[in-house]
């Protein structure tokens, strides 16, 4: 029986990082919502669309809509628009698309009595030093992510997308109140596969984060319960 106390750890949101309904609803299915926030990317939604997440919705989960808006001002302004339609929770746009772009974002969102969180993407968990350094930026990642933060935070939005050793310097320079997302998540004995920036679970409790993004490391298991239990007693 998964028992959480959020007092103290941050909460976890599962990444649906599946290629068709039926994988995706076996996972689902052994979830509380009043535990579980839910994360639909660009491969899941692609193919199940809008009709997903009200399935989603009437099943009593909240939905992180994690499209990373990245684009001309009126196109984001648009698509944020029609994401917030759905009546998802959170929503993600890239921080790299420059200020016209977040304010048009969170502009699309001033309609709604009931609003999405709008969180911005500061660097991808696979994006390195070297990366950076191959698209001519030639600050640190650490001070790139600062930066983008507070541009982010300036431009109105709610928090950012971000690795988790990085968050106590962004609650330092926006505040408490500024919300944390951290993706990367592994176990000591998981692979690491395509990412770069990851903590642990345990870590995780160290650091000023909202909320983690849990993915693989429980999609690919073979008894996800059993892996969602160890990741909890591991923040507790």
């Amino acid at each position: 029986m998964l028992k959480l106390n959020y007092s103290n750890i941050p909460k976890i949101i599962i990444a649906l990082d599946f290629y068709n309904k039926k994988e995706a609803m076996k996972l689902v299915n052994l979830l509380n919502p009043s535990l579980f926030y839910l994360k639909i990317g660009k491969e899941i939604f692609t193919i199940l669309g809008k009709k997903f997440i009200n399935e989603l919705h009437k099943l009593g989960f909240n939905i992180f809509l994690d499209l990373k808006f990245h684009d001309i001002p009126n196109t984001v302004f648009n698509a944020t628009k029609a994401a917030a339609d759905l009546g998802i929770w959170m929503l993600s746009v890239h921080a790299s698309g420059g200020k016209e772009m977040l304010i048009s974002a969170k502009k699309a969102l001033e309609s709604f009595k009931k609003r999405p969180l709008l969180i911005a993407v500061t660097a991808l968990t696979s994006i390195t030093q070297e990366d950076l350094k191959d698209i001519g930026i030639k600050i640190s990642l650490q001070d790139y992510i600062l930066i983008l933060s507070k541009l982010s935070q300036d431009c109105g939005l709610d928090g950012v997308v971000c690795p988790g050793k990085e968050a106590k310097k962004i609650k330092l320079l926006c505040g408490n109140e500024y919300k944390i997302v951290t993706p990367g998540i592994r176990c000591l004995n998981d692979s690491a596969f395509d990412q770069h920036q990851i903590i642990t679970p345990k870590q995780s409790k160290k650091f000023p984060i909202d909320y983690i993004v849990v993915g693989r490391s429980v999609t690919y298991s073979k008894n996800p319960i059993k892996k969602l239990n160890f990741i909890i007693q591991s923040m507790q």
